[in-house]
């Protein structure tokens, strides 16, 4: 990155006359623009950090925001200064006015397997598809700030009917169990600004220059709090691009660009078009394709960093053939040119693509990082354990509660939980406030009451160390209490059960490691558990390939990076196309172009594996539409024999010297 900004990113740091969007090209310092805003502000500006708030999609790109602006503040107080993601913002406002809504300070953040228990339940279902599909019409609904009623009169069809039928008793389910889905963390802080003018107020004097990146990924919710919390001042800096908008199809509406310039009138717009992260040759490919795309602003990248190597497609025989061919050409590439694992990724539209990826990589003893695999807290051991956190943080989370009493079983069946559920649904409680009240121990037999009533009196007791004691030493007792590794190796194999324990492990070292340096409490800890991404840090240090989506690797960027399954069908994908979403998969491409910073591989299949078929397959429309005076092709039925073979003898050659390198 260049040593002091260029001119369009310098205005973009010192505009303050009005609301300003930054159309920010691919690798064009877009987060450099953010953090020295931010300190621009601080220091030139006379802005108190509290009321600057910046606004991003993941934690990841939070934290990274963070690191920027302490360097830049180096060492200065940047005290109630916000940097998060919307889901987090939406978190800290609900916290303080939740009762102004109705809910308790504690309420459970519910995670997408809580709800959809909950939906399976309403839904009278135990299909999975089904269960998805209701759990996403429901989640689109929110996020367009629809009303159970409002979805019911919409409704097209019958699964649409049904589906609204269960958002009316899923939103009271979780208004019952003192909880919320992610999608309340957006949708439920619009409707308190929009309902009660003085808290509005109150948070748009709080928070008086709002940042927002990747502008171009808001949905409708999350544009509404925008212009909420901007209010009539709309002192805020968004930061876009509309060639990068990839998330359609999770709500995300690119129109909120669009309108934009609309809603407000005096808005600004400066442009990033100067690359600081790929050669001529690849930023000419990207230009060359998306402007097949219809355009909301003009833009075009351009860089000086050199014209650097052609970009090279492979034509493979089939997808077995492309994964062999892309690791060895990695190989050899990487040999050529003395470099790390790190500077390489494999990317490609589905992660079914991986599957033969890594075969051979393993075969090769290539490290790999693979993206989009489990996350830490989705394993069952450590949802376990949360559990029992969840309910130490709020009792009254209910499926907290059912999870914490059956694992490990405490002699407390599934008659009893039923009895239970039945009497707490008639009064309106909480399963735990159920269990000890005088007229549920009139329902059931003293055999079974009394390890319920163990099992609450356990939880209580905890409770009172969680809210005033070091995270460790608790969450080490609850541990031995619960006898949990004990559980596991009753219930596992061997070597499964080490495995779980070990993550255990891990994760309460963390913990307590967390709450130490943070001064905060297990309760503390618990209450935004849900929202944490752990261990981020430990792949950064790890030289591997990366192999990942190409909407996980948005953000990112490589020195070589290798495109594949380049094929129609696949990238575009087929059911984009059915769907006419062919200028979203077209971006879709663009990112993935625009990881690489020095060299750039394509491939794609003559044919494809599918189950027991093999079909014949074309290549990408998107292939053409990057022009071909900088692609070089190799392969496929039109190469000659005696090509075929040097590249053979060539593959052979490279591989014994690779043997000898080890």
């Amino acid at each position: 990155m260049m040593s002091s900004p260029n001119a369009a990113q310098r205005e973009a740091i010192r505009y303050l006359d009005g609301p300003l969007l930054v159309l920010a090209g691919a690798g064009s310092g877009k987060t450099r623009v953010i953090t020295e805003k931010i300190a621009y502000l601080i220091e030139s500006c006379g802005f108190s950090p509290a009321n600057i708030a910046a606004i991003t999609f993941t934690n990841k790109a939070a934290k990274e925001m963070q690191e920027r602006v302490n360097k830049l503040l180096a060492g200065r107080p940047a005290a109630g200064l916000t940097i998060s993601t919307f889901h987090a913002l939406g978190v800290r406002i609900l916290r303080e006015e939740a009762c102004t809504l109705g809910y308790k300070p504690n309420f459970s953040i519910l995670d997408a397997t809580d709800c959809s228990a909950i939906v399976s339940e309403l839904a009278g279902s135990v299909d999975k598809a089904t269960i998805r599909k209701v759990q996403s019409l429901i989640s689109n609904w929110k996020n367009a700030l629809r009303s159970p009623d409002e979805a019911r009169k919409d409704a097209r069809n019958d699964t649409e009917l049904s589906a609204a039928n269960a958002f009316a008793s899923y939103s009271a389910t979780l208004q019952a169990y003192q909880a919320v889905d992610f999608d309340d963390l957006i949708a439920l802080p619009v409707a308190l600004f929009e309902n009660h003018p003085e808290l509005r107020g109150k948070w748009q004097n709080r928070l008086r220059y709002l940042l927002i990146d990747e502008y171009q990924d808001t949905n409708a919710s999350q544009y509404r709090l925008l212009k909420l919390l901007a209010g009539p001042r709309a002192a805020f800096t968004a930061v876009g691009d509309d060639d990068q908008a990839i998330y359609g199809w999770r709500g995300a509406d690119i129109e909120n660009l669009r309108g934009l310039p609309r809603d407000y009138p005096s808005l600004k717009l400066i442009k990033l078009e100067q690359n600081y992260r790929s050669t001529v040759r690849i930023l000419k490919a990207a230009n060359a394709l998306i402007s097949h795309n219809e355009k909301l602003f003009d833009k075009k990248l351009w860089s000086d960093l050199g014209h650097g190597d052609p970009i090279t497609v492979s034509i493979c025989q089939d997808n077995e053939k492309e994964a062999e061919a892309v690791v060895m050409k990695l190989q050899a590439h990487r040999f050529e040119h003395r470099g790390t694992f790190r500077d390489y990724a494999i990317l490609y539209r589905g992660n079914f693509q991986a599957r033969a990826l890594e075969q051979f990589l393993r075969n090769q003893r290539i490290p790999y990082l693979l993206s989009g695999g489990q996350s830490f807290f989705e394993k069952a051991e450590i949802k376990d354990i949360t559990a029992y956190l969840r309910l130490l943080a709020n009792e009254d989370d209910d499926p907290a509660f059912i999870r914490a009493v059956s694992t490990p079983r405490r002699g407390v069946g599934a008659s009893t939980l039923q009895a239970l559920g039945s009497y707490a649904g008639e009064r309106h409680r909480s399963l735990f406030a159920a269990a000890t009240e005088q007229g549920f121990a009139q329902r059931v037999p003293g055999r079974q009451l009394a390890p319920l009533l163990e099992f609450c009196e356990f939880i209580e007791r905890l409770q009172e160390r969680a809210r005033r004691e070091p995270a460790a030493p608790v969450v080490a007792d609850l541990l031995k209490a619960i006898a949990y590794e004990d559980w596991l190796n009753e219930h596992d194999e061997k070597r499964a059960a080490r495995s779980k324990w070990s993550n255990v492990q891990e994760f309460c070292d963390w913990l307590g490691r967390k709450g130490s340096e943070e001064s905060r409490t297990l309760v503390d800890l618990t209450q935004t558990i849900a929202l944490i991404t752990m261990l981020d840090q430990k792949e950064a240090d790890v030289d591997a390939v990366q192999l990942s989506t190409l909407h996980a690797a948005k953000g990112l960027e490589f020195r070589h990076v290798f495109l594949i399954g380049i094929e129609e069908g696949v990238l575009p994908h087929r059911e984009a196309q059915a769907d006419g979403r062919i200028e979203e998969e077209r971006r879709l491409m663009y990112v993935g172009i625009t990881r690489a910073q020095r060299s750039l591989h394509l491939s794609y299949g003559e044919r494809r594996k599918q189950g027991r078929e093999t079909i014949p397959c074309e290549p990408s429309r998107f292939i053409t539409e990057m022009g071909s005076e900088d692609l070089r092709f190799s392969g496929g039925q039109s190469a000659a024999a005696p090509d075929k073979a040097t590249n053979s003898d060539r593959l052979a050659a490279m591989k014994a010297m690779l043997a000898k390198a080890r």
